[in-house]
Formats: structure tokens, C-alpha cells, sequence
């Protein structure tokens, strides 16, 4: 029987609340630059920044851009509010429920621990500061720093070998169904789904709908299972 050597996550939408995280941040730059955005009512700003940012999958340079025609601001740039972005939103993340206590556990059940995240280094490194969890972590990749990117296999397959594990002993847990759940099952990796409510499935291995039940997936249900 196999034994599970290393688990590997996801950062935003697995680890980083990152819906929370962005309408705290959202408000909190309505705040900063009130004197040039309140022309705007604040929820109409934070609202359609949330649109705008379709889930992180357009960057804020865009965001920032539409935002300034459609509520025809003058008195900004985009450079400032991007900026303003990149540096303030670590002090709005927000992890899940049980973060922390669900990544002791698997350090003291002596498993490796890995993370992989596309997006830019710098943003994406604070974030991880942000949430006091760089420290758990044996492996770190952002897809700018290795310039390769999910659902590449190839992002997978060096990060395992950082671990110095293989794909058949690794989990990979992740929200997205096709770049972190498809991804990591196609090379071997047993594939968790952490359940997000805007993908109606995913071809998963398993199925958590928090952090905390990937404990109970490691120490019963994979061996049940026979996926171990």
C-alpha cells in the first residue's frame, strides 16, 4: 500500500479567502482615496470592482482602467489605484477556517508540503506572508518566478521534484476543476476538489468542503479507498 508523502495546495480560492479578502480591500481603498471617489457611492465601487475582476482572472491594470471610464474619474490613474493594490492587499487577506490548524497537522503527521499559485511573485509571496503560513511550506511556485503556469504539468512535476516525492504519493487540493483538479490527476497526483460554488463539478478523487476535511481524507478515507 502507498503511503502519502506530500500535499500540495493551491493559494487563492483553496487557502486565501480571496473573495473576503478582495471586498475588504475593495472598501478599504474607497476609504483611501475618498476625496477623488466619492462622486461614486461606495457600494457601487466595490460592486463593480468585483465584476471587473471576474474571480482574479483580469488583471487590475484592466479593472482599474474600466472602472476610471465607466464612473468617468478624473482625478485618478490607474497607475496609483494598481499600485495601491499591489501594495495594500496583504493587509486584507483572509484565510479559511482552519488554515493554520489543518497545516500543523499535516506537518506533524511528517508529510512535505507544497504550494503552487500562478500570478506575480511579489503580490502573490505577500500574500502568503500575510497569512503566516510561508513558514509551512517545503515548496513555493508562482508561475511569473518559473514561468511556467497551471494547468502546464510541467509546474507540477518541478515542484514534486523539489519535494523529492513522486505524483503517485502527492494530493494536490485546489478550487479550480480543470487547472488544479484536472491538472494534477493527469500526472498522478491524486486530485481533491475544495468545493467552490461558481463550478457546478469537478472530476475529482475527492471532495472537501473545507480545509479541515482533508485530515480525516489523509488519515481514512484514501486508505479506505485504496488510492494510497
Amino acid at each position: 500500500m502507498r503511503q502519502v508523502a506530500a500535499v500540495l495546495f493551491d493559494l487563492d480560492g483553496t487557502l486565501l479567502d480571496r473573495e473576503s479578502s478582495l471586498l475588504k480591500f475593495a472598501g478599504s481603498q474607497y476609504d483611501r482615496f475618498y476625496r477623488d471617489l466619492s462622486v461614486i457611492n461606495k457600494e457601487d465601487y466595490i460592486n463593480r470592482f468585483i465584476e471587473l475582476d471576474s474571480r482574479g482572472y483580469v488583471w487590475k491594470d484592466k479593472v482599474y482602467n474600466s472602472l476610471l471610464k465607466e464612473f468617468n474619474l478624473r482625478g485618478m490613474t490607474c497607475e496609483v489605484l494598481l499600485e495601491d493594490y499591489m501594495t495594500n492587499f496583504k493587509y486584507t487577506c483572509i484565510g479559511f477556517p482552519h488554515l493554520h490548524e489543518v497545516l500543523v497537522s499535516l506537518q506533524q503527521m511528517g508529510l512535505k508540503l507544497g504550494l503552487i499559485s500562478n500570478g506575480k511573485t511579489r503580490f502573490q509571496m505577500d500574500n502568503v506572508k500575510a497569512l503566516g503560513i510561508e513558514g509551512f511550506f517545503d515548496c513555493i511556485l508562482i508561475s511569473e518566478e518559473v514561468r511556467l503556469s497551471k494547468p502546464d504539468p510541467l509546474i507540477f512535476q518541478k515542484a514534486l521534484e523539489k519535494l523529492g516525492v513522486s505524483a503517485a504519493q502527492s494530493i494536490y487540493v485546489g478550487d479550480h476543476p480543470e487547472k488544479d483538479v484536472s491538472a494534477s490527476r493527469k500526472i498522478g497526483m491524486v486530485g481533491v476538489w475544495k468545493r467552490d460554488d461558481y463550478w457546478q463539478n469537478a472530476d475529482a478523487d475527492y471532495i472537501i468542503e473545507n480545509l479541515n476535511n482533508l485530515l480525516s481524507i489523509i488519515s481514512e478515507g484514501a486508505m479506505l479507498h485504496g488510492k494510497f
